[in-house]
């Protein structure tokens, strides 16, 4: 099958290596002649315009976008639409808000265009073991792509699915998203409390090794927790400091809008929060109370 692919980073060109392993044709636009380069070498078609991109493909033509969530994913798709014709669709497979991929479909139809979203998930570790798809959009066009989709993900019959209309793909996504902040936030709780029993020794890389088999609590997370505690058992190389991409800030304010309390993922976002911050004031106001009404002791900045 043919497919148009923008935007070559990591997870991108990889995905497109996938699906050029799998017997697709794949037609690549990226500014980065590097990343255009690395599709040729894997088999694969690039060009230096978009508009030359849309010119290779047959119609109905079909282009996957991966590029950042935001003005880029915006003015992509924009310029897209007037490159393309009626029957024509466009996939957004970044992490884009769900109610801007409602808004695009709705904008692209008037056009003549279909719009697919597919919440990705697979990261670095895809090009071996698959992606995770979680795909919005009509059924018929959809059902047209799914051959792509079926190269994607781990197996012809594992690790994709229709989830709904325009929108909800995103939406699975975005909640997927936040699932993950509050798993990885259990796991560095439960690891930070064995790490301070100092007096029982604890190897945490051996704990991570044998919680990796037979445990209710095994999972690909921990995988990648014992791999990194295998690499440096203290994480003396790293700082405490944890990003957030989005998507778990949207999870939270869907809870808000539809009044459904999602207490762990909130905060574990709001440690993320924390972690970013060097001496907090909120801190520093709570060892003065105690200081006002109680005369207890405080540590003076140096």
């Amino acid at each position: 099958m043919e497919l148009g692919m923008v935007g070559l980073g990591r997870m991108g060109g990889n995905m497109a290596q996938r699906l050029i392993n799998g017997g697709h044709k794949i037609v690549a636009f990226d500014p980065s002649e590097e990343a255009r380069d690395g599709v040729v070498n894997s088999g694969g078609e690039a060009v230096a315009l978009l508009a030359d991109l849309v010119s290779r493909l047959s119609s109905p033509r079909a282009v996957w976008v991966m590029v950042p969530a935001g003005e880029i994913t915006e003015s992509t798709i924009n310029q897209l639409a007037d490159l393309l014709s009626p029957g024509d669709t466009v996939l957004d497979g970044g992490n884009a808000n769900y109610k801007d991929s409602i808004r695009r479909a709705a904008a692209l139809k008037e056009k003549g265009l279909s719009f697919i979203d597919v919440g990705t998930s697979g990261g670095i570790w895809g090009l071996a073991e698959g992606y995770s798809l979680m795909v919005g959009g009509d059924t018929e066009s959809v059902q047209r792509l799914e051959p792509i989709f079926k190269t994607l993900a781990p197996s012809a019959d594992t690790g994709y699915g229709h989830v709904g209309p325009a929108g909800a793909g995103h939406f699975v996504k975005m909640v997927h998203n936040g699932v993950e902040y509050g798993l990885m936030q259990a796991y560095a709780e439960g690891f930070e409390l064995m790490q301070a029993k100092e007096e029982l020794n604890l190897d945490l890389a051996q704990i991570s090794q044998i919680w990796r088999h037979g445990s209710v609590v095994r999972s690909w997370l921990l995988d990648l927790t014992a791999a990194a505690l295998e690499e440096d058992a203290n994480l003396e190389s790293l700082q405490a400091c944890v990003d957030d991409s989005g998507e778990g800030r949207w999870t939270v304010d869907e809870s808000i809008e539809l009044g459904i309390p999602i207490p762990v993922i909130t905060l574990s976002l709001q440690a993320r929060f924390r972690s970013r911050q060097q001496q907090p004031f909120g801190a520093k106001l709570l060892a003065a109370m105690r200081n006002q009404f109680g005369g207890h002791a405080v540590k003076k900045a140096e």
